[in-house]
């Protein structure tokens, strides 16, 4: 089975809503990055640190139910749920 790795390309080029999540995580990131270059943080930066580090995450959250959801609709369906039907 495919993990998340090797489907994020595929995502990037098929699935818009998958895209635009991936962009802000970067764009988060970047940001993220200019911070921990300086050698200190006003409260204000604290603060936006933390928080951005939280939207990061709910954004790789978001980014891997549609990796999920993804993957339910390609699977084969298992001998398990064939019997089921039957």
């Amino acid at each position: 089975m495919a993990d998340s790795l090797d489907l994020k390309p595929l995502l990037l080029e098929t699935d818009q809503e998958f895209r635009q999540l991936a962009d802000r995580h970067h764009e988060l990131d970047q940001r993220l990055t200019e911070l921990s270059k300086k050698p200190y943080l006003s409260e204000p930066e604290q603060v936006e640190e933390v928080t951005l580090k939280k939207r990061k995450l709910q954004l790789k959250d978001k980014m891997e139910t549609i990796v999920r959801r993804y993957r339910e609709r390609t699977a084969p369906p298992t001998p398990a749920a064939s019997l089921q039907r039957g």
